[in-house]
């Protein structure tokens, strides 16, 4: 199930999440929660996420620090007004995604 469409399309919702969640993140440091939230289900490469922050940088939801580490320099990012606000349309919209899937599948929740 790891990596699929699905999941790929819901990237930038994922990212904007969790930034929201945990103030400041760097690439590897949400590659890593990810995995850790959804018991190794679920996998981020750098090939993908890499250019998802770029294009939400470039939207103006994230904004970046930098901050010396073990002496190399690390790009944090945050969200920005606007990424905050983004993060709670797509969160929004997931939502209601999924309240309208359950009904189409008549799905639930709980149940096998």
């Amino acid at each position: 199930m790891a990596n699929n469409k699905l999941y790929k399309g819901s990237l930038a919702t994922i990212i904007l999440r969790l930034l929201e969640e945990n103030d400041r993140m760097y690439g590897y440091e949400i590659c890593q929660r990810v995995k850790e939230l959804t018991e190794g289900k679920l996998t981020v490469t750098e090939g993908a996420l890499y250019p998802a922050l770029h294009r939400l940088e470039g939207d103006g939801f994230l904004q970046v620090e930098y901050q010396e580490v073990d002496g190399r320099m690390r790009k944090y990012y945050l969200l920005t007004e606007d990424g905050h606000k983004e993060t709670a349309d797509k969160m929004a919209e997931l939502e209601a995604f999924v309240r309208q899937m359950q009904v189409l599948l008549d799905w639930k929740p709980g149940l096998a």
